[in-house]
C-alpha cells in the first residue's frame, strides 16, 4: 500500500475509510472469498496457478469446481506430483489485505469477534481498537501429518502456564491455548499426507468439516471457526502407513486425483522451470537432446517392471538428475577452462547418485542391482530420443569404421578439444549430425556432446559396444557377447556385494 494510502490502524479509521468500505461491511466467509476471486479470474481469462504444468484439461477444473462449490478438498497422488505447490497456490486466490484485532492469536474479524480477549478489548476501548493487516502468505497454515500429533496441536488445550501468569481462573476462556487450526482463523488449513494422521486425531476435524466449530477441550465454548480445509495424500498410505477414517473421508467434498507429466514434452518444461541451470561460474548451454534423455529416463522408470509403482517415479528424479548433469559439465568446463559447459550423455550416467535414491525397486529390480537397473534405464532413454532424430540416418559408415578395428575412448575429463580430435578420424560421423544442427566446425563442446549422443544411441541400438576399458568399439555378437554380457552382470553383483546393497546373479 503506497505511502499516499495507509491502511487504517484503528477500527474507527476502519470504519471511515472510504477505500476500504467493503472490508469493513465484510463478512463472507473465506470460501465466499476463495470463489469471488476466483469467478473474477476466470471472466479475465488470468492463469489461475503459475508455474503449474500439465494439469490445466485435468487437475485444474477439478479444483475450480469444488471451490466453485465451496468445498473442502483433497489432492490424491503419488509423490512429486506438485500436491503442495498446488494447495500453497490457492493463497493467489485470497484477498490482498485482510483486518483484523491487532494481536489477537486466532486472527479475530473486528465485526464479529470470537474470543474473549477481543470482545473485551472492542467493549472497553471501541474506535481505539487497534488494527492489524494480515497478507495472502499469512493466511495459510501447513501441517505435515505425522503419528505424534496430538489433538492439542490441531485444536488447543487448556494452558495453566497462561492462567498463571494472568491470574486468571482455569475455567476462563482466556487460558486458553489455540492450536494450529483456530491460528488459520480466516485462511486456509492444509493437512499433507492426511492418512498419517492418527485416527482418533482425524475425528478431532469432525466438527469443522460439517458443522464449522471446533471445540477446545475442558471449556464448554464453540469456536464457530471460517477456515477453508484442504488435504494431500498418497494412495499407498491408505494401506502403508495408515488410511483416512470414513466419516473424515465422506466429509470432504471432493477427491482430487494428481498425475504424472502426460507428455515428455510437459515433463521437460517442468524440469527446466525447477532445476537450478543459471549457475553464474560459466555459460551453460544444455542441449535439448541432453533435456528429453533426462526426461525420458524418468517416463522409462515409471514404465518398467522392475520398479515399483505403488510408490511411483517422483518428478524430483529428472530435476535432480538435471542439476548433476550440469555439475557434471560445468566441472569439466572449469577444469578445462572450456566455455560454454555443454552436457553430454556421459554427464547423465554421472548422475547416478541422483537417480539410484529416488527410485524404489521391486524384487528383480534388488536382485540386479541399482547401479545396473538405472544404467539400462539410461541407455533406454538414449536409444529413443535417439530415434526421434536418427530414425532415418544411415549409420552404415560409421559402423563399418569400427568394424574395421577403430575405437574411440571420451574421457569424462578429457578436454573437449581433445575429444573432437579423436572423434573427426570416424568417417562420416559428423555429417550424419545434421538432424541436431550440429557441424564439426562448431565449438568443440558442442560438436563432442552431438557425435557422442549420436554413438550413444548405436550403443542403445546394439550397433556399436562401449565399456569402461576400450570405450566404443565394434557391435559385438554371437557367443563372445553373451560370456561378456555374463561378465558384467558378474561385475555388477560384486559390486553390489561390495556396497551392502545385496545382490545375485540370475
Amino acid at each position: 500500500m503506497s505511502a499516499a494510502h495507509p491502511l487504517p490502524q484503528t477500527l474507527g479509521e476502519l470504519r471511515r475509510s472510504t477505500q476500504f468500505a467493503e472490508a469493513c461491511l465484510n463478512t463472507r466467509s473465506v470460501k465466499d472469498e476463495l470463489r469471488s476471486n476466483l469467478i473474477r479470474r476466470l471472466r479475465s481469462h488470468e492463469t489461475l496457478f503459475p508455474g503449474i504444468v500439465g494439469f490445466e484439461d485435468t487437475v485444474v477444473p477439478q479444483i475450480v469446481n469444488a471451490i466453485l462449490s465451496r468445498q473442502n478438498f483433497i489432492l490424491l497422488g503419488l509423490r512429486g506430483q506438485a500436491k503442495s505447490r498446488i494447495l500453497r497456490a490457492l493463497t493467489s486466490l485470497l484477498d490482498e489485505h485482510l483486518p483484523y484485532v491487532a494481536g489477537c492469536e486466532i486472527r479475530d474479524n473486528p465485526y464479529k469477534p470470537l474470543c474473549k480477549r477481543c470482545r473485551d478489548l472492542i467493549a472497553e476501548r471501541q474506535d481505539e481498537t487497534p488494527i492489524a493487516w494480515l497478507d495472502r502468505e499469512s493466511r495459510y497454515v501447513e501441517k505435515l501429518a505425522t503419528p505424534d500429533v496430538t489433538v492439542a496441536d490441531l485444536v488447543g488445550d487448556l494452558d495453566p502456564i497462561k492462567a498463571a501468569r494472568g491470574g486468571q481462573d482455569l475455567s476462563s476462556e482466556l487460558t486458553m491455548h489455540y492450536g494450529l487450526l483456530p491460528r488459520a482463523n480466516r485462511g486456509i488449513f492444509a493437512i499433507n499426507e492426511l492418512p498419517d494422521l492418527a485416527g482418533k486425531i482425524q475425528v478431532a476435524l469432525f466438527n469443522i468439516m460439517q458443522e464449522g466449530d471446533v471445540q477446545i477441550k475442558g471449556y464448554p465454548v464453540r469456536l464457530a471457526l471460517d477456515v477453508a480445509l484442504v488435504f494431500s495424500a498418497n494412495p499407498e498410505d491408505y494401506t502403508a502407513r495408515g488410511k483416512i477414517v470414513t466419516p473424515l473421508k465422506d466429509r470432504i467434498g471432493s477427491e482430487i486425483r494428481t498425475h504424472y507429466p502426460e507428455s515428455l514434452e510437459e515433463g521437460i518444461t517442468i524440469t527446466a522451470q525447477e532445476a537450478w541451470s543459471e549457475r553464474g561460474s560459466a555459460p551453460i548451454e544444455i542441449p535439448p537432446y541432453v533435456r528429453a534423455v533426462v526426461e525420458q529416463v524418468a517416463f522409462t522408470a515409471r514404465e518398467d517392471k522392475r520398479v515399483d509403482k505403488r510408490s511411483g517415479v517422483s518428478q524430483r528424479l529428472p530435476i535432480s538428475t538435471m542439476e548433476l548433469v550440469i555439475s557434471n559439465a560445468e566441472r569439466r568446463a572449469l577444469v578445462n577452462n572450456e566455455s560454454p559447459a555443454v552436457p553430454r550423455i556421459s554427464d547423465i550416467y554421472a548422475a547416478l547418485p541422483g537417480i539410484t535414491g529416488k527410485l524404489e525397486l521391486e524384487y528383480e529390480g534388488e536382485m540386479r542391482g541399482a547401479d545396473t537397473v538405472v544404467r539400462e534405464l539410461i541407455t533406454t532413454a538414449v536409444g529413443k530420443i535417439y530415434d526421434r532424430y536418427f530414425s532415418e540416418t544411415n549409420t552404415q559408415q560409421i559402423e563399418q569404421w569400427f568394424n574395421l578395428g577403430g575405437t574411440v575412448k571420451l574421457d569424462d575429463n578429457q578436454p573437449s578439444s581433445a575429444a573432437l580430435a579423436d572423434l573427426r578420424k570416424i568417417q562420416g560421423l559428423f555429417e550424419k549430425l545434421s538432424p541436431l544442427e550440429t557441424k564439426v566446425s562448431d565449438e568443440a563442446p558442442r560438436a563432442v556432446a552431438a557425435a557422442e549422443f549420436l554413438l550413444e544411441g548405436l550403443v542403445a541400438h546394439r550397433k556399436l559396444s562401449r565399456s569402461e576399458e576400450r570405450g566404443f568399439t565394434a557391435a559385438e555378437k554371437g557367443s563372445r557377447k553373451k560370456e561378456r554380457d555374463l561378465e558384467v552382470e558378474f561385475d555388477d553383483w560384486q559390486r553390489s556385494r561390495r556396497s551392502g546393497r545385496g545382490g545375485g546373479l540370475n
